[in-house]
């Protein structure tokens, strides 16, 4: 195994994390944002307001975005088993 080649693994699978968590990132972001832009209007100051929301969106970002996220995985595993790819 070559120096190049656990370099692209590594570019590889970082790249797969960051894609396959994004979606589910990125709504976590919003739901917190929207929430924290309505609890300084309505001077709610209460911490645990934006749970709820939050595990409700990642829910429902999971059932929307579950296939694609484990696409990305599947198709990671088998570049990783089919090893050929990577060392020329």
């Amino acid at each position: 195994m070559t120096v190049e080649a656990v370099l692209n693994i590594a570019s590889e699978t970082l790249w797969s994390i960051i894609i396959s968590s994004a979606p589910l990132l990125i709504i976590s972001l919003v739901i917190g944002l929207v929430v924290s832009i309505f609890q300084t209007v309505t001077s709610i100051q209460e911490q645990t307001l934006t749970f709820i929301p939050k595990l409700i969106g990642v829910f429902i970002g999971l059932l929307i975005f579950g296939n694609f996220i484990l696409n990305n995985i599947v198709t990671l595993m088998q570049n990783l088993w089919n090893f050929e790819d990577y060392i020329r």
